[in-house]
């Protein structure tokens, strides 16, 4: 792979200014953020409700690499690449399923759910099925939410696993079931969806519906310690246990925040959409953690659901989204939710969010496009996700150099 273009376009960024745009259209940027950036990070893969029995796994693809992860007889959840050690067919479509061993459907090579191979037909009597056995992804399961790295060497999570955890033990996704997913092309590049997800600066204007319930003055994340209403909220979740100041490094944060006066829940109109809840301090008047990791999520757990907002890749200029929705494994559909009513917020805004991006990626393909400088106030997220993007790239660049 030729790196010229990304070094000259990485160098050529100017410090809180939006990207050069071959780092946002070209195929060169879309190959490298693939291997550079994808390749490096740990993902959110999903969550333990979508594979709660042993035998149950589900499968997805980053970028064009297949991963599936699996629930064992002993109840470890493992990630491997999804790729047959014989000739390298996919075991599993994308999706959920359930399986007491994983059999290619091209040779039927059969691996156990841990990754052992099983059985090989027609191999020589000296084949060694040890020798065979399906590669294996970094795996980390942190308070019910599900992370794969597919690098060798995956970055360090102890703190990541401790602080966490912490902040998402109070939402008993251990207890929860998905209750919706919903997927979206946006024809736009993942780092161009990425920053309209980490501002609120386009919410007046973009999200009438979410603004009901949403505080879209996003100053208020990091400078909670100046603001009444954040201290005040702060003081009040100690009183109830529940931890709510930021917490992260560079690579993920998390916190909870109050929602607009007079709001209980992060909907329509300001009220539950599902009776039983998943946290039920203070009848759960807790606002929303917010948790994200760089470089395609962003989450918020509530005290009625978690939602789940990852981008993957596809294209220079296309992005899958992929949205879910999870609630407490007792809330039973059509008695304590509908699912129209439960999606309905974050389908609009997703929507929304759609017709932004691609309008900005027609932008950003004019001749006349200059990078512009990001708003200190309205969009310190989107300088956090750019440098760490660069940061990152940089330090790819610079291990690919003298490595």
């Amino acid at each position: 792979m030729d790196l010229s273009l990304i070094r000259t376009s990485l160098a050529a960024r100017r410090p809180h200014h939006a990207l050069p745009q071959a780092l946002y259209n070209s195929a060169e940027a879309f190959d490298f953020d693939l291997k550079a950036i994808f390749g490096q990070s740990w993902l959110l893969a999903g969550f333990t409700a979508e594979i709660r029995k042993p035998g149950d796994y589900m499968a997805f693809s980053v970028g064009e690499w297949p991963v599936i992860i699996t629930r064992g007889r002993d109840g470890t959840v493992r990630a491997f690449h999804n790729s047959c050690r014989h000739r390298g067919s996919i075991l599993c479509e994308n999706g959920h399923g359930n399986a007491a061993r994983l059999t290619c459907p091209y040779h039927r090579w059969t691996y156990d759910l841990d990754g052992r191979l099983l059985a090989a037909g027609r191999m020589p009597e000296d084949f060694d099925k040890g020798a065979h056995a399906l590669s294996p992804v970094a795996c980390e399961v942190v308070a019910g939410a599900i992370f794969v790295c597919l690098s060798d060497n995956p970055p360090p999570t102890a703190t990541f696993r401790e602080k966490l955890g912490m902040m998402l033990a109070p939402h008993n996704l251990g207890h929860a079931k998905l209750a919706h997913e919903a997927t979206l092309t946006e024809h736009a590049n993942w780092k161009l969806v990425m920053e309209n997800a980490r501002e609120c600066y386009h919410c007046p204007s973009g999200h009438p519906e979410l603004s009901v319930a949403f505080p879209i003055n996003t100053s208020r994340y990091n400078r909670r310690d100046q603001d009444p209403t954040m201290i005040a909220f702060d003081a009040r979740m100690a009183e109830l246990g529940l931890p709510s100041q930021q917490v992260g490094e560079s690579w993920w944060d998390a916190a909870r925040f109050p929602l607009n006066p007079g709001m209980k829940a992060m909907s329509m109109d300001g009220d539950f959409d599902v009776a039983k809840l998943m946290l039920e301090a203070d009848g759960g008047d807790t606002g929303s953690m917010r948790w994200a990791l760089e470089p395609n999520v962003f989450c918020h757990s509530t005290a009625e659901w978690t939602f789940a907002f990852i981008a993957m890749p596809v294209a220079p200029r296309e992005t899958l989204v992929i949205a879910k929705w999870l609630v407490h494994e007792d809330a039973v559909e059509g008695v304590d939710y509908h699912v129209d009513e439960l999606t309905d917020l974050w389908t609009r805004t997703n929507l929304q969010d759609k017709k932004l991006a691609e309008d900005n990626q027609s932008g950003v393909n004019s001749p006349g496009y200059r990078p512009g400088p990001y708003s200190h106030e309205a969009e310190p997220l989107v300088i956090n996700f750019v440098d760490w993007y660069c940061d990152k790239s940089n330090a790819y660049l610079d291990a690919t150099t003298h490595g």
